[in-house]
């Protein structure tokens, strides 16, 4: 069953975690939980879901939030979106509904960041392509406005991130033909060519496409890490081509 179908169906059931999270998804539930729910079997795939469920309103919240760092929410940013994680036309109402209980809490940002951050702590992989789904989101419109850029900094930095690691995701999304593939396998100029390996199958490692699936990462979201992973291997390429390494 697709992400999209059992949200909000499924969010009756993640509500029980409690938090900024649980408020945003319990209220959004609570008006059309008994329409999803009744007369199917999503209620019997709740627990199943949990963590991708998560997942997605935890983007969907803070893709809101997003949007208020800027001031405006563009068309491209909407439709991007509906193309990147497939959402199909008949279940933007979902997100739509969440996404705008999301702009009107009151709770911060940091209050969302904080609780993902805790949430997957011990699946540092699922974040960082949280913030990957966040980035694609901002650059939808072609244009990071620097509010959007401190909301990304800071929510990497909440979830855990170093400055380098940051700086790393964010060249692989805004960098220049020009890019530093050092910066994007995340390793210094000086690393020997065991150093820039090993990170390059690390990275190969935590962000397979199969392994982001288990850990909670929905299918519809895959796409970017697909994206993610060519980014990777073109930076090894060149450094592997520069270096001559066997």
């Amino acid at each position: 069953m697709s992400i999209w179908r059992s949200l909000l169906g499924g969010v009756a059931g993640v509500a029980v975690l409690g938090g900024p999270l649980g408020l945003l998804i319990g209220a959004v539930a609570a008006h059309f939980a008994s329409k999803f729910m009744e007369g199917s079997d999503i209620a019997g795939k709740i627990n199943d879901k949990t963590e991708q469920i998560t997942f997605t309103v935890g983007v969907i919240a803070l893709s809101a939030k997003m949007a208020k760092a800027d001031g405006t929410v563009t068309r491209d940013e909407v439709e991007a979106f509906k193309k990147a994680f497939r959402v199909p036309e008949g279940e933007m109402k979902n997100v739509g509904r969440i996404f705008n209980q999301a702009k009107q809490d009151t709770a911060g940002y940091e209050a969302y960041a904080e609780q993902l951050g805790q949430l997957f702590r011990s699946q540092v992989a699922v974040l960082a392509q949280l913030l990957d789904v966040l980035f694609v989101i901002a650059l939808a419109d072609h244009i990071m406005h620097p509010a959007e850029l401190r909301f990304l900094q800071n929510t990497a930095s909440i979830f855990g991130f170093s400055k380098d690691e940051f700086a790393s995701i964010k060249e692989r999304h805004m960098g220049s033909d020009a890019s530093d593939p050092y910066r994007i396998i995340g390793v210094d100029r000086a690393a020997s060519d065991k150093e820039v390996k090993s990170a390059y199958r690390k990275l190969i490692k935590e962000h397979h496409p199969d392994k982001l699936i288990a850990q909670g990462v929905p299918k519809e979201f895959i796409d970017v890490a697909t994206a993610k992973l060519a980014a990777i291997n073109g930076a090894y390429d060149q450094i592997e081509k520069s270096r001559a390494m066997k």
